[in-house]
Parts: C-alpha cells; structure tokens; sequence
C-alpha cells in the first residue's frame, strides 16, 4: 500500500507545483499526471491502481479513527482513576 500512494502523492504534489508555481503548462508536466493515475499500468491496471490506492487510504482512515477513538476511551478512564484517587 505505501508505495502507490506515496507515488500517487508525491507526483500529485510535483504536478500541482509545477503547473501553479512554476509556470509549466499542463502539457508539460502532463507526464506527472500519468504517473499519478496510473495511465502508464493501461486500463485495466489504471482501474485496480486507483481501486487499491482508494481502499488503502480507506483502510488508513478506519483503523486511524480505530486508534484514535482507544486514545480518547483510554485518556477518559486514566483521569477517571486519578480523579477518585
């Protein structure tokens, strides 16, 4: 899972740069974009790259909301404890 999104988010970020800040038109650095869609995997594989890019940021999204909901749980039973002792 790290390396296509992190391929998707650096090219992401290299594209934007590029268009917006450094002037390079959008058939300049279109190249970038193709990396970041995965175009250069062909149609079928552009389809299970955006698809497994997307269930890995999902997957990401849950167990982080997973460990941050323990912290809060955790953090309210501490100062519970503490509270009463």
């Amino acid at each position: 899972v790290f390396l296509p999104l992190f391929l998707s988010a650096i090219t992401g970020l290299f594209y934007r740069v590029s268009k917006d800040l450094l002037g390079y038109t959008r058939d300049e650095v279109h190249w970038l974009m193709s990396f970041h869609e995965g175009e250069w995997l062909g149609d079928n594989g552009e389809l299970i790259y955006v698809f497994l890019n997307s269930l890995g940021i999902l997957w990401m999204l849950i167990t982080g909301f997973q460990m941050f909901s323990k912290k809060i749980s955790f953090t309210k039973k501490v100062t519970k404890v503490e509270s009463k002792g």
